[in-house]
């Protein structure tokens, strides 16, 4: 019997190595988790942003994800960078049709650098189609905006933006405070499908080395979940990865750095 955890990243790509399927596949590794990928648009990028992105044929997504399919045995799945709504709709279907477990969705939209990494039309897509099928959502503060058409600047408006995207029937909601303005600490608003809530909140580190922490931070959550971990539990331990990647820096790029992957290893040796 195969006894190996594996997830599954549906995701872009990333030259510099900081973010996209790169990120998600060294935090699965970090969290002792078999990473598989599917490609599904290639931006040409570093730290110091995005300079071009090359589509992905639909069918050769679709390939990617019938030969995951057909080989391995995927506890969890998660979603980056989806950029059309043709490549949401593929995915969507898809995923209705196979059992790859709990979906994590990281909606991303912009880059660091403020390249869009979703075309304005398949926001709609988006929300239509994919965050049904969500079991965790993970939108920073200006992607639950486009998602919910509110402006979001306290953390009461965090709570009822999170409760709007619920309400398009996701059961578990982390509203990310990282680009909240207020105070020293960063705190993100998790919203369970049991209908409890809980503020998680860390340092606000001044820092610009932070290329890549979405994709981090759902990543860990993905691999977490398909370890059979609570959605609760799930959401601290990628609270307190990303935290210590953001803390612990490393010195790559000349741009918006790449977090470290390997810094919440550290800690829990510690």
């Amino acid at each position: 019997m195969n006894t190996t955890i594996q997830a599954l990243t549906i995701a872009g790509f990333d030259s510099g190595g900081g973010a996209g399927l790169q990120a998600d596949l060294k935090t699965f590794q970090e969290r002792m988790v078999f990473g598989t990928s599917v490609l599904t648009a290639l931006p040409i990028q570093n730290t110091q942003g995005v300079k071009s992105v090359y589509d992905i044929p639909l069918a050769a997504i679709s390939d990617q994800l019938e030969v995951i399919a057909e080989d391995f045995s995927i506890q969890a799945v998660k979603t980056g960078m989806l950029f059309t709504d043709e490549i949401i709709h593929l995915t969507a279907d898809f995923l209705k049709k196979v059992d790859f477990g709990p979906l994590v969705i990281d909606p991303v939209m912009i880059a660091k650098s403020g390249h869009a990494l979703l075309k304005d039309s398949a926001v709609k897509a988006l929300i239509e189609e994919l965050l049904p099928l969500a079991a965790v959502v993970t939108p920073n503060i200006p992607e639950a905006e486009v998602i919910t058409g509110m402006a979001i600047t306290s953390k009461n408006a965090m709570m009822e933006a999170g409760k709007k995207i619920q309400s398009l029937g996701v059961g578990n909601v982390v509203v990310k405070g990282g680009h909240h303005i207020e105070g020293n600490e960063s705190a993100d608003l998790l919203l369970l499908s049991t209908g409890g809530s809980e503020w998680l909140s860390a340092e606000r580190i001044e820092t610009k080395k932070t290329h890549g922490t979405g994709c981090t931070f759902s990543a860990c959550i993905t691999a977490e979940l398909a370890k059979g971990v609570s959605v609760e539990q799930a959401v601290r331990t990628a609270k307190a990865f990303i935290q210590a990647a953001i803390s612990d820096s490393i010195d790559v790029g000349h741009g918006n750095g790449p977090t470290n992957h390997w810094a919440y290893r550290k800690v829990e040796q510690s």
